[in-house]
């Protein structure tokens, strides 16, 4: 009886063991310019997401996930490395994380994982003098890969269908329709044949990005005569354009959410729901007429506020909020953590994995934002400017190089459209937003500098006339 005992002692240790040393999976969707805003289970009751609805009742909702730094390359390069623009270097579009940053794919597959790139890349660069037309129809070559060996990736294309992307050796193929259905095929192909490895996919989508208008025909049918309800903070005289955009916009959203879908079947299919970290969010949003602006870069919430959905059956609870502030150098070192692997020590966000697991209380009240130098849709021909800010669970303060800019209390006025900065109501909270921007400045050595001195930092050139401030 004794050495039954003592036997099924063994077997139990063996199997907690085995236990922990699962590697659970990692499907990371990034969507491109999805504004949290456009969904159903915010609130959105015209855009049509059931299955994303669904997914977020067995998943982890963030509901202040910021995106730091509201363009692609940049914000790109801050999910891959975990470290903010100034860092990393690459606060502009079309320049080139360097080869030597240590990025998330490297940790996973120096401990064991198989891992894959399938879509948008976007953080490649291109040769000094080469038009961003042409330079982003160039392969990535395989040491700029940053850790991923499966490999279907365009550098950059919103052609979504005659879409164009590169293997692991550099040959062009052309996608099968609309890229991110036949993007999502190819993703359930990589999980069939790694089922029995742990494995880390990322899966870039190129919609909802404009062109608005060219998602299949049966999805801009469901909202061709939609009569669509603006945001307060769209002027009237923008309704017309921005009515047929958001048609089209929310056409590619419920394509997407189809693809998800699809993806979601695939896991429960191959029985690796309960062990696979699911992750569904966006680089940044798209101001699509409020505040009668257009596209990203600004620190509005149309273009900072993104969707942040993770799933992990294994040891997150379904269907709950995560309200602390979170941002995306914050991605890369709570993937990690949630995977029991190390977290580098070049990574300046932050590990939310015990937040998560409710075995601590992190102490984060706000998420930077940050444009060190505007360009292409937002030059400062455009009304661009550099910019640092905090946004809070209730407040947006953000300085200009002219000193404090904007102040919206989100609580009370949701579409900014009140602007109290300076206003003696808000002295005290504007000092305390001041004080915690400060703290963040400092911590981070950022000296908040024209960006032509960035630019001249490291070494970068100017598109076009990006460059010019005055046309006088």
């Amino acid at each position: 009886m004794r050495n039954l005992l003592f036997l099924a002692a063994i077997l139990l240790s063996a199997s907690c063991q085995s236990k922990e040393e699962v590697k659970p999976n990692v499907v990371f969707v990034l969507t491109d310019q999805w504004r949290a805003q456009d969904l159903g289970f915010v609130g959105n009751d015209q855009v049509i997401t059931p299955n994303i609805d669904d997914l977020s009742k067995e998943s982890v909702v963030f509901s202040n996930a910021i995106s730091n730094i509201p363009v692609c390359t940049p914000a790109r390069a801050t999910l891959m490395t975990g470290k903010y623009p100034l860092s990393h270097g690459v606060f502009y579009n079309d320049k080139p994380l360097r080869t030597e940053e240590y990025c998330i794919a490297e940790v996973y597959k120096e401990n064991g994982y198989q891992t894959g790139y399938i879509g948008k890349w976007h953080i490649n660069g291109h040769p000094k003098g080469m038009r961003n037309s042409k330079g982003r129809q160039l392969p990535v070559p395989a040491h700029r890969r940053q850790g991923f060996d499966y490999w279907k990736v365009h550098e950059c294309t919103h052609n979504y269908n005659n879409s164009v992307y590169y293997d692991e050796n550099n040959v062009k193929h052309v996608w099968e329709g609309y890229d991110a259905i036949a993007q999502t095929k190819d993703a359930i192909k990589y999980m069939q044949a790694n089922k029995d490895n742990p494995f880390v996919l990322f899966v870039s989508y190129g919609p909802p990005h404009a062109p608005y208008k060219t998602a299949p025909k049966k999805y801009r049918d469901m909202y061709k005569d939609m009569d669509i309800k603006f945001r307060p903070n769209v002027p009237k005289e923008r309704y017309g354009v921005a009515r047929d955009q958001i048609r089209g916009y929310y056409a590619h959203i419920t394509a997407l959410d189809d693809c998800v879908a699809e993806l979601q079947k695939e896991i429960k299919n191959l029985g690796i729901e309960e062990n696979t970290i699911f992750v569904f969010t966006s680089d940044h949003g798209d101001m699509l007429h409020s505040h009668a602006q257009v596209k990203k870069q600004k620190p509005l919430e149309e273009s900072i506020h993104i969707p942040f959905v993770l799933k992990y059956p294994a040891k997150l609870e379904a269907g709950t909020r995560m309200t602390k502030m979170f941002s995306f150098p914050d991605i890369m070192p709570t993937l990690l953590g949630l995977s029991n692997l190390p977290v580098p020590e070049t990574v300046e966000g932050i590990d939310y994995t015990g937040q998560l697991l409710g075995t601590e209380e992190l102490d984060v009240e706000s998420a930077f934002i940050t444009c060190p130098v505007p360009f292409h849709q937002w030059k400062y021909l455009k009304g661009g400017r550099e910019y640092r800010g905090v946004r809070t669970e209730k407040y947006t303060y953000v300085k200009d190089l002219d000193g404090p800019w904007l102040l919206f209390d989100n609580q009370n006025d949701p579409y900014q459209m009140n602007n109290v900065v300076g206003q003696e109501a808000y002295e005290e909270i504007q000092a305390d937003l001041e004080a915690k921007l400060q703290a963040i400045l400092d911590k981070r050595d950022d000296e908040f500098l024209p960006g032509e001195e960035y630019m001249e930092e490291w070494g970068y050139h100017w598109d076009g006339n990006d460059s010019i401030k005055s046309k006088n």
